[in-house]
């Protein structure tokens, strides 16, 4: 459902003027609760553009010296190749076995399949600083606190939840005949899954990859815990940065990952209408 159809009066022919006074009223209220979610993240974009040193209204003036300084600033340019040399890592790795895990399951039964699933999409509910806390301890032991392959696995199992569930839902509607069909005509488990399952679910993956990746480029807890100083990401960066020294500087990195995001949701809306 697009904002303009969510706003279009659709009547049934039987309605009085109460239930279309009651319709406009659960709208008009939707929509002041939609804007007291989104003022917050409005108000910091002109902020990014504000002449002064620090975060206030009204501004004294618009300058563009706070992006200049995030595109120069050697700090905030390693924090961003950081970002995205793990993010995309990470995705992709979740991605990976996400999709096979999800197709495994979708395709036999067993006694403890919804206590796999639970373990599975544990991630997605279990408190962040306890996440955190754990994969430090595990990876400490293992040498990889500290490291990029550290910081990619945990944001991978971060992500993964995600595309399972994600493509799990894409499977739903799957006809597995076509699977049995390939199979009879002489192709291999592999050649059927690229050839036949995957370009039915792809829908599902690209919207599962696109959640894992904005999980990881998000995510900033865990990373306080795993990284050091040479994978500090934007997210770690920007929390440093309000921690000691706030200037709009942090504006400018927020509004170019409003932006950033806001993209992101744009092309999982276009996948899920082209699906449908």
């Amino acid at each position: 459902m697009s904002f303009f159809s969510f706003l279009r009066p659709q009547f049934p022919a039987y309605a009085t003027p109460a239930d279309k006074a009651g319709w406009w009223l659960l709208r008009l209220f939707s929509l002041g609760v939609l804007l007291y979610l989104l003022l917050p993240i409005l108000v910091i974009m002109p902020l990014s553009f504000s002449a002064s040193s620090f975060l206030a209204y009204p501004m004294p003036g618009w300058s563009l010296q706070w992006y200049q300084n995030l595109f120069t600033s050697e700090e905030w340019g390693r924090a961003t190749k950081n970002s995205f040399i793990v993010a995309p890592a990470a995705t992709l790795l979740a991605t990976t076995l996400g999709t096979l895990t999800a197709v495994g399951l979708a395709r036999v039964n067993f006694p403890g399949k919804g206590l796999l699933m639970s373990v599975l999409i544990a991630p997605m509910v279990v408190p962040i600083v306890v996440v955190g806390v754990a994969c430090y301890l595990f990876f400490a032991r293992l040498g990889l606190a500290d490291t990029y392959t550290g910081l990619i696995v945990v944001h991978a199992a971060l992500g993964a939840p995600f595309v399972v569930t994600t493509v799990l839902a894409t499977l739903q509607g799957f006809n597995h005949n076509l699977v049995r069909a390939s199979l009879s005509l002489g192709a291999g488990p592999v050649q059927t899954f690229f050839r036949v399952t995957l370009p039915v679910i792809a829908p599902g993956v690209i919207s599962g990859a696109l959640f894992a990746f904005a999980t990881s480029f998000d995510e900033v807890v865990v990373t306080l815990f795993i990284a050091g100083p040479d994978q500090v990401t934007l997210p770690r960066q920007m929390f440093t940065g309000i921690r000691e020294n706030i200037n709009p500087t942090i504006a400018a990195v927020a509004t170019l990952l409003i932006l950033f995001t806001t993209a992101l949701m744009l092309v999982l809306e276009w996948i899920r209408g082209r699906r449908r």
